[in-house]
């Protein structure tokens, strides 16, 4: 599956998603791009001073050098004085980079704090839409791994990889200075390294954006089954997720076994390039030295100098894998943060005074699709009046719950109208849609808290004892007492806790919530017959007074509604109440009679 080739302009579009992703990664840096900049000039700052040091080392060499010969005596104040100025040189240099150290630290750990912030805040702008085509895995993925391999990546390669070419570039200006013959030999011998590591990172780009790509529908498939488990092990899934596991996992196995294969390549060559050098400046030294042409200690010098040029490769190698992983990251995470938005409301000027909500409600024309090509809702119209309980029924993909998105304004209808009291929810934010309704939904969530924190979310100013009250009146006072803590208790969605228990928590958080429309989306589903009863009279307490909206497959939890509304195909295809519809003899009738048959 992954081979060494691909497309037709592949290797072009990667080279070019490189330069992309460096050049966005160094514009996002925003405000930290100052601390960042400060850290490259004092890497490079050390760097210089660690260049100018061999040439003092030279001095030293040659000085020493001729208190050897008879008669002359080494003046001990030269050679006091030289070491003293490496030692300098040496030192000054350490801090430099002790303090280039300090602040890429606060660079990279700061861009991805803010990095993180961005997504959080970008998450709460993405449309349903974003979170129905991608996978959990893969989101949490981008948040996570991503993140961290951008900011790892900026803090061991960017002041480095400049730092190093500064060193490099000013030891070639050094070498030539000193001696241009053997700077030739010197620079010559190491040109095999920059052909080595240019074939190399053409290869191995695509490898690690691979390597990202894979690494998120791995850590996809892992929430997913884990999210899941109770039914793979219900249903014996065990062999076949294993199965995926494997082949997902063999997958991210690959390509960071080529990628850091490729990117390994580069250590061993720039071995041998130093090594290379070190044996070429040796023999043309020792050639001129025969000759007279050049002193011990500019050998001395020069064998330095290769060092410090042969190292700065090695090190710019290893910074350009870095920073190959940081762009495969970045442009995940990039591309996550550029995502289209849900539309700007800065032009709704209209304010929602939640007091004055009468509760009227009216579907005009509404014609829905999740996807252009394919309609759901087709011909939507239906009229609440206010303080009503609307049910609306039907079989599985009828449009029921949809419906209830479009008007609690997650998506925009593609044409028609809904207004509440008038006005046309277009003419009003999503924040004050969302305020004006309660929602109870099939699916519950609990959050790491107290049992208190899940019951009033968002709410201020609740006291225990309405707390209390409110969970007598769905029933959960039982429960909450068998608690060791009562309200007071930890929870999570991961604790020893009853779907039905869940459901009713869910259910006193809705009633916590002052809002004059209720949404019940199978509400009572997890819960046991007994309890649902108690909780059918509960919600008839909270639905007073206010405008409710039913779904349910159980019919015989609406049969007290005021209006029922029986979907088919995105359709409304009957309209009444239980009575009325029954001696219709239809397709409400025949949906309700289906319950008890055998």
């Amino acid at each position: 599956m992954f081979n060494g080739g691909g497309r037709p302009g592949e290797k072009q579009d990667k080279s070019k998603n490189f330069g992309a992703a460096i050049r966005r990664l160094f514009v996002e840096l925003k405000g930290a791009k100052i601390l960042a900049i400060i850290a490259i000039l004092c890497a490079a700052g050390g760097s210089v001073l660690t260049i100018v040091a061999p040439g003092q080392l030279a001095n030293l060499v040659n000085e020493i050098n001729k208190g050897l010969a008879p008669g002359v005596e080494i003046n001990f104040d030269i050679v006091w004085s030289i070491i003293g100025i490496i030692t300098l040189l040496y030192g000054c240099s350490a801090l430099l980079e002790l303090a280039e150290g300090l602040i890429m630290a606060q660079v990279s750990n700061g861009f991805a704090r803010d990095l993180r912030r961005r997504i959080s805040k970008k998450i709460n702008r993405l449309p349903l839409k974003y979170f129905d085509h991608n996978q959990t895995g893969d989101i949490l993925s981008r948040v996570t791994n991503d993140v961290d391999t951008v900011a790892q990546s900026l803090d061991n390669s960017l002041s480095t990889l400049v730092s190093e070419a500064a060193l490099m570039i000013g030891v070639v200006i050094m070498m030539f200075i000193t001696n241009w013959t053997m700077a030739l030999v010197a620079v010559g011998a190491s040109l095999i390294g920059f052909v080595g590591m240019g074939f190399v990172l053409g290869k191995s780009q695509k490898y690690f954006n691979m390597r990202q790509k894979e690494l998120g529908k791995l850590n996809a498939h892992i929430e997913e089954i884990y999210s899941g488990l109770n039914v793979v092990k219900a249903y014996n899934g065990k062999a076949e997720s294993d199965r995926k596991f494997d082949t997902l996992n063999k997958r991210v196995y690959i390509a960071n076994q080529r990628s850091q294969f490729l990117s390994g390549i580069m250590h061993p060559v720039m071995a041998f390039v130093g090594n290379f050098g070190y044996v070429a400046v040796c023999v043309t030294g020792a050639m001129l030295t025969m000759n007279n042409a050049i002193s011990f200690g500019i050998i001395v010098a020069f064998i330095s100098y290769v060092r410090l040029f042969t190292s700065p490769l090695s090190r710019i190698a290893q910074s350009m894998s870095s920073l190959q992983s940081a762009a495969a990251a970045s442009e995940r995470v990039f591309e996550f943060i550029d995502e289209k938005e849900l539309a700007d409301q800065s032009s709704i000027k209209t304010k929602v005074d939640k007091s004055a909500i009468r509760g009227d409600i009216e579907f005009d024309h509404v014609k829905f699709g999740y996807d252009d090509n394919k309609t759901i809702i087709k011909d939507f119209s239906a009229k609440a009046k206010a303080g009503q309980k609307i049910a609306i029924v039907g079989p599985t993909g009828a449009g029921k719950t949809t419906m209830v998105n479009l008007l609690m304004k997650f998506y925009d209808i593609k044409s028609g109208d809904i207004r509440i009291d008038g006005t046309s929810i277009n003419d009003m934010t999503r924040e004050d849609v969302h305020s004006l309704f309660t929602m109870v939904l099939q699916d519950t969530w609990m959050f790491a808290g107290t049992v208190r924190d899940n019951i009033v979310y968002n709410r201020h100013n609740v006291s225990d004892k309405e707390v209390m009250n409110i969970c007598k009146t769905v029933g959960l006072e039982h429960f909450i007492k068998t608690l060791p803590n009562g309200l007071s208790s930890d929870i999570s969605e991961n604790d020893s806790i009853s779907a039905g228990q869940k459901q009713l928590i869910t259910i006193a958080r809705g009633m916590v919530e002052d809002a004059p429309f209720l949404i019940l989306d199978e509400a009572t589903s997890n819960v046991d017959t007994r309890t649902e009863e108690l909780v059918q009279k509960a919600m008839d307490k909270l639905m007073e007074g206010r405008t409710s909206f039913i779904i349910a497959h159980r019919l015989s939890t609406i049969k007290n509604a005021d209006l029922i509304l029986v979907m088919n195909e995105g359709n409304i295809v009957e309209t009444g109440s239980h009575n009325e519809l029954m001696k219709k003899n239809g397709f409400y009738a025949e949906l309700y009679n289906s319950q008890f048959a055998l």
